[in-house]
């Protein structure tokens, strides 16, 4: 099959054979030499020397942990939306007793920076802001580094969600001003779903100190001291250890700055061949992702109807649209172990279902 959904996304070869190693023991110095390894590069990617920590998790375990552990009950957060998983990060801040302030933008839409500033400046007093880096939903990838400038102006922590963006697309936590940023294995790292990846700064653990919000497995104070021993403080899916270690070591082969320049060819080329089928993109292009090209349905035409039939006829399974955009959109993933082979591929099979 070609798999060409967001996540979870094909394994290389390499990765397969990894994950069918033998179990070792989880306080094991061999387990520990992983972890050890596979830190820096993952530091790399992120573009940080903070603390990385690894969790057991979905991504949405790390933006659970990173609502948990820097907020006390009744603060007051600024959330910045510009999709599904941008509305997610505000759910959970509210069902952790946040005082939430949704900013929500249109789907399809980037977050405007001057808005961010227009909402701080209103409200100076936010102990965080939110914010996705690349919404998956819409295809959209948020403009961080003017964001970051902007926040960078206030007490406020930015917390960003880069689940989808983290290792497929450029991330550069320090340079811009990133407090803390979560990603999830089965994106752009070319592993299955099940570990996260959370990288904390100083001024972060300062807010961690003093927040009250109840954690126990999410406690990242627990996983930074495990950390320094590079080890987690509960088993870790060690399986998934051995996948993450030979996919950075692939990633590290490539080159980490061709890995990105592969991911923003391969985003250019899915959107210069769907506008050549005719279909019209749903992200504003000047904001449009690389990991992930979110695609109009023909007037008319249900995007279910298209989807149905590149996996009957083509064996491609592409992703659907979300909540109110089921049926009007659908997305085609290119992050992780994709090639312009595979692109081409569906491009093919669009034009033939066409």
């Amino acid at each position: 099959m070609n798999l060409r959904i967001p996540g979870p996304t094909p394994l290389p070869p390499e990765v397969q054979a990894a994950l069918s190693r033998q179990m070792i023991g989880h306080r094991s110095k061999a387990c520990a030499d992983i972890v050890a390894e596979a830190t820096p590069s993952l530091q790399e990617m992120f573009g940080t020397k903070a603390d990385m920590l690894i969790l057991t998790a979905s991504g949405t375990g790390a933006m659970e942990a990173a609502v948990a552990n820097f907020l006390s009950p009744g603060d007051e957060v600024l959330v910045v939306s510009v999709g599904k998983f941008g509305e997610r990060f505000g759910k959970i801040a509210r069902t952790y007793g946040a005082n939430v302030t949704q900013l929500d933008f249109t789907y399809g839409q980037a977050a405007d920076p001057q808005a961010i500033a227009s909402a701080l400046a209103a409200n100076p007093h936010y102990k965080a802001v939110f914010v996705t880096h690349n919404e998956t939903s819409t295809g959209v990838t948020n403009d961080l580094s003017a964001i970051g400038e902007i926040v960078g102006r206030y007490p406020a922590l930015l917390i960003v969600d880069s689940v989808s963006g983290a290792s497929a697309l450029p991330l550069e936590m320090d340079r811009w001003g990133l407090d803390v940023v979560v990603s999830g294995a089965q994106k752009g790292w070319m592993i299955p779903p099940g570990l996260a990846f959370i990288a904390v700064n100083e001024r972060a653990w300062a807010a961690h100190a003093t927040a009250t919000m109840p954690r126990f497995y999410f406690d990242l104070s627990a996983a930074r001291k495990s950390a320094a021993k590079n080890q987690t403080p509960y088993t870790p899916a060690v399986g998934l250890l051995f996948g993450l270690q030979e996919a950075l070591r692939l990633m590290r082969k490539e080159g980490f700055a061709q890995v990105l320049d592969r991911h923003r060819r391969l985003g250019e080329r899915t959107r210069a061949g769907v506008k050549k089928l005719g279909l019209r993109l749903f992200a504003d292009e000047a904001h449009a992702s690389n990991s992930v090209t979110a695609v109009r349905a023909p007037e008319g035409v249900n995007a279910e109807e298209i989807r149905a039939r590149l996996l009957a006829d083509y064996d491609i399974l592409v992703a659907g649209g979300q909540g109110e955009l089921k049926g009007h959109i659908f997305r085609i993933g290119h992050l992780g172990w994709v090639s312009e082979k595979d692109i081409d591929e569906v491009l093919q099979a669009l034009s033939e279902i066409l």
